[in-house]
């Protein structure tokens, strides 16, 4: 199902409860995509009446920003406002901890005032809500999990309990990583690192995080960002280990085990 797009809905004189900002890697990263489609399957079945910029949307200018572009961040940015404003967007919910936190944090300075959600925290206030009910056995019951947290997420917005109580609901076995929580490890992409060369050094970040995260017997790797689901996946491969682990995102494993 094609999501709505603002400026039909706006056409049809609707306003959305929020705005999804699916972002750069939700919209082009092959990989991605099956996350933002999990993510809007959700959306959909529990009725919440979304929208999408679509061709409207931009890059928000995280990336730009942190390789010390400040001339194109600004850019993009004021340009992105000027459309979210035009529309009256109040709110907005995204998958990505990248757009999350230069939206809610960045974006104001510059004019552009919006409550900002991340995904995790969305799916466990709808779960909370008894929107949505997760299938009694499900695709994940008793298996071993563990989750990693996300840089922008965790010691950025100090969000580390949302996406483990969605965790706990899929009645798994959730174990934690030696560095989880404030004392996370990043997986190596933030900083618009992810866009350019290995400096010199004898071990990648993320071969390092998925050695930590396979320490853990675990056979599900949870992330909650497009950037840490590409580095832990290329630290499976690298592993060898893609035929008996799986890195999925939070969206993807509530859209697996939902009635």
């Amino acid at each position: 199902m094609m999501a709505p797009s603002m400026a039909e809905m706006m056409m049809n004189g609707e306003t959305p409860d929020v705005l999804f900002w699916v972002g750069c890697a939700g919209s082009f990263d092959q990989r991605a995509q099956k996350i933002t489609r999990a993510f809007a399957a959700i959306l959909n079945k529990v009725g919440i009446k979304y929208a999408i910029l679509g061709k409207e949307e931009a890059c928000t200018g995280d990336p730009a920003r942190r390789a010390g572009n400040e001339f194109l961040f600004q850019m993009m940015a004021y340009n992105n406002i000027q459309i979210l404003n035009g529309y009256g967007i109040q709110k907005i919910v995204t998958a990505c901890p990248h757009c999350f936190n230069i939206l809610k944090n960045e974006y104001p300075e510059l004019g552009g005032h919006y409550e900002v959600i991340h995904h995790t925290t969305f799916l466990q206030s709808l779960i909370d809500e008894g929107k949505i009910k997760l299938k009694e056995g499900g695709t994940f019951k008793g298996k071993r999990i563990t989750y990693h947290d996300s840089c922008y997420l965790g010691r950025s917005n100090n969000i580390y309990e949302a996406p483990r109580k969605v965790l706990e609901t899929l009645d798994a076995e959730l174990v934690e990583m030696k560095r989880c929580g404030s004392k996370g490890l990043c997986c190596g992409a933030g900083g618009a690192q992810y866009f350019k060369e290995d400096e010199p050094g004898n071990k990648r970040i993320n071969i390092e995080r998925t050695q930590e995260a396979l320490g853990t017997g675990a056979t599900v790797i949870a992330a909650a960002c497009p950037y840490c689901n590409t580095m832990l996946t290329d630290g499976i491969k690298n592993a060898e280990r893609e035929g008996d682990i799986k890195v999925l995102d939070i969206a993807e494993l509530v859209a697996m085990s939902m009635e």
